[in-house]
């Protein structure tokens, strides 16, 4: 085993939200295609254990950097910690996020402040930070998690959420174009309904209990088209022929018949404050 700092020949892949859903998935999947991983999220006791899995099943490491996301310069120490084991990130995966589904002014704004923080400011900060590296050595990988709200107008509830993923899908976008030809790949992952902990998280799972499971996804499945359409250079994905349908649909009806409609669907997930 390599001492402590010394940098092994495989790449290191940083997966943010690592602990469950499509950030474990991510761990995994990077984990079987030989990357060592660096895991972090809130939880030490579930990366600790999504960690050993990882170590013993594929054969690689995987550092734990237990860090909330929501805090100012958070990035800063997810970056430090990779440093300090002499190591540099090939491939960024940002996955951390959740949603708010009470009205905006429902909630106190310190809340809404941790949602940009984990969902917009240190998830492009760790990009900033990965990114000269990735140029200097001429390739390099970044999967910003999106979501199908990205395509979708601002309806009651989740205020925050559509403008968020929508960013994650234009700075992609952006990442792609002033990085290409340096040997960058991006990619812009947008799940619909996934198999995940994120109902839970935000007090609607009852709802979407409800929802036909014919639409949802498993993560391991959002994972591996993601991996693929990064691998081909695409930038931005959606997985699910049902979801590409209901995107195209989404930008091409009339806008108010396209809000009309998502008000009243999406009613049912909006939690009153």
């Amino acid at each position: 085993m390599k001492k402590r700092g010394a940098a092994p020949d495989r790449p290191l892949a940083l997966v943010t939200g690592a602990s469950s859903g499509i950030g474990a998935a991510f761990a995994g999947a990077l984990a079987a295609r030989g990357y060592d991983v660096a895991l972090t999220a809130r939880r030490a006791d579930r990366l600790e254990a999504l960690a050993e899995d990882v170590r013993r099943t594929y054969g690689v490491d995987a550092m734990v950097i237990v860090q909330d996301l929501a805090e100012l310069g958070a990035h800063e120490v997810i970056l430090k910690a990779i440093a300090e084991r002499g190591r540099e990130v090939d491939m960024l995966v940002n996955n951390a996020g959740f949603s708010i589904a009470e009205s905006f002014a429902a909630v106190p704004w310190g809340r809404q402040q941790a949602f940009l923080m984990t969902l917009v400011v240190n998830a492009c900060a760790l990009a900033h930070g990965a990114i000269p590296a990735m140029v200097r050595r001429g390739q390099g990988r970044i999967v910003n998690v999106a979501s199908m709200a990205a395509f979708a107008p601002g309806v009651a509830g989740h205020s925050l959420y559509p403008g968020a993923k929508s960013l994650m899908v234009t700075f992609s976008q952006a990442l792609d174009a002033e990085y290409q030809r340096q040997g960058l790949k991006v990619t812009a992952i947008c799940p619909g309904f996934t198999v995940t902990e994120f109902s839970e998280a935000n007090g609607t799972a009852a709802v979407m209990s409800k929802s036909p499971r014919r639409l949802f996804q498993t993560a391991e499945h959002v994972v591996e088209v993601a991996l693929r359409a990064n691998d081909r250079g695409r930038v931005v994905v959606i997985p699910g022929w049902y979801n590409v349908l209901a995107a195209i649909l989404l930008r091409h009806l009339p806008a108010g018949l396209v809000r009309s409609i998502l008000m009243r669907a999406s009613a049912k997930y909006h939690l009153e404050g």
